[in-house]
């Protein structure tokens, strides 16, 4: 999208930001930010005319003029955890408008061999680990979004856990935007680096009000029999953009699984990057996405098979309510050499009104020749043979829906592996559709 006013905008606010900074202990990370905004500026943002933003328009945002905080806003603890679902007794991150909250963090009881820090500090010590880190990350230059998020990036998780070492409690990124100044936007970036044989559970949090535009990156690097289980919440505000990318390297015997649930948001899209690198490496992505009136969610996901004997499974279902879009494009390669691949892709979308749309778009490439794959869609709205059975048995018409719509949800609400979380996105459902049927 190649309108310079808009694209100067950004310029300008990079600028400003880098004046700001100054030289410090950050200054070593000036030339990859310098780098990242000149391939923004070259390639300025998606439009429809790409093919993987065919049913996404930014127009709003581009045309926006979304400002960066200047730092972060004072909070109340409580309301923040109730809307994150966040799990009081678990260690957490907070970051309020893009930027670390140490008073509403909680990270003094970490077990030994795992390592929580906001991201902005580790940069300005020059931190060894996130600067190799880097070095590899960066070379994703086609990308204008995540080059727009590596140039104007404020803060976000450095998480390390060492060899070993198996976490029972999971670790909480918790994202807020306050509403405390108009049309505000934040740019984080995750880095997680979980090394052999360590087990850990991600949950991120992505809650706020007003009118903001969130951009997050998470990247996620996995030795060899690593687990990771990650989890992004979205329970954005009904004027908020969240443009999202999840990049994951799973290497030898490792296992990772990704739970994509999006219950609000005006315009949000989900970027999901899986590469299984190493022999036996397994991946398990689900997905649900509740939308109503005009919302519009895009799941990209792509899981490439790099390597011989992996395994991949994905699930996706979302329910579509008022004039909701929903956008699923996901792509499963197999590489020449990954033989022996067994990979598995659904997509199921419920349609609970005549103005929801779904364009759903599931696709393998594959170049080996002894694999099990398969993938599938569907697109359509409630049995009526299963409504009729339960107004048989004495329920109204929206309650009925509201069963069959539950049922139909909870399929990947119970894959959910964190038990106070899994009770909150029930008692959520029953909300939900419990007021649908009032």
């Amino acid at each position: 999208m190649r309108s310079e006013e808009n694209i100067e905008r950004y310029v300008a606010q990079f600028r400003q930001r880098q004046q700001a900074a100054g030289s410090n202990g950050a200054s070593w990370f000036n030339p990859v930010r310098d780098a990242a905004m000149a391939q923004f500026e070259r390639l300025g943002f998606p439009t429809t005319r790409d093919e993987d933003w065919k049913y996404t328009n930014l127009e709003p945002i581009v045309s926006s003029a979304f400002t960066l905080a200047g730092g972060p806003a004072k909070l109340s603890s409580h309301d923040l955890l109730a809307r994150t679902f966040a799990d009081v007794t678990a260690p957490r991150i907070v970051f309020v408008d893009g930027f670390y909250a140490p008073d509403l963090s909680a990270l003094s009881d970490l077990p030994v061999g795992v390592r929580v820090e906001s991201l902005a500090r580790a940069v300005e010590h020059r931190d060894q680990v996130l600067q190799a880190h880097w070095e590899r990350s960066t070379s994703q230059t086609d990308d204008s979004l995540f080059a727009l998020n590596t140039a104007l990036t404020t803060d976000g998780a450095l998480i390390k856990i060492d060899r070993g070492r198996r976490i029972e409690q999971p670790l909480q990124l918790l994202f807020v935007m306050s509403g405390r100044q108009p049309s505000t936007a934040a740019y984080v970036r995750n880095v997680i680096i979980c090394e052999s044989g360590s087990e850990v559970k991600i949950v991120e949090s992505y809650s706020g009000v007003a009118r903001y535009l969130m951009s997050a990156v998470t990247e996620i690097s996995t030795s060899d029999g690593a687990i990771v289980d990650h989890y992004r919440l979205q329970r954005d505000s009904s004027e908020a953009f969240n443009i999202g990318q999840l990049n994951v390297d799973v290497r030898r015997d490792a296992h990772f699984t990704a739970h994509a649930l999006t219950l609000g948001g005006a315009l949000i899209r989900n970027d999901v990057r899986v590469t299984l690198n190493g022999e036996g490496a397994e991946c398990a992505l689900n997905g649900l996405y509740l939308l109503d009136g005009k919302q519009h969610v895009d799941n990209h996901t792509e899981i490439e098979h790099a390597r011989p004997q992996a395994r991949s499974l994905e699930l996706y279902k979302g329910i579509l309510s008022g004039a909701a879009h929903a956008v699923f494009n996901g792509k499963i390669i197999v590489d020449k050499d990954a033989q022996k691949t067994d990979a598995r892709q659904t997509n199921k979308n419920l349609l609970l009104s005549a103005d929801a749309v779904v364009n759903t778009k599931p696709q393998l490439e594959i170049y080996a020749d002894d694999v099990k794959c398969s993938h599938g869609s569907t697109i359509g709205r409630l049995d009526p043979d299963a409504l009729f059975y339960l107004r048989s048995r004495g329920l109204g018409a929206d309650e009925a829906q509201s069963v069959l719509s539950y049922a139909f949800a909870s399929d990947v609400v119970n894959r959910v592996k964190i038990a106070s979380m899994r009770e909150h996105l029930n008692e959520y459902l029953l909300q939900l559709f419990g007021r649908s049927a009032g």
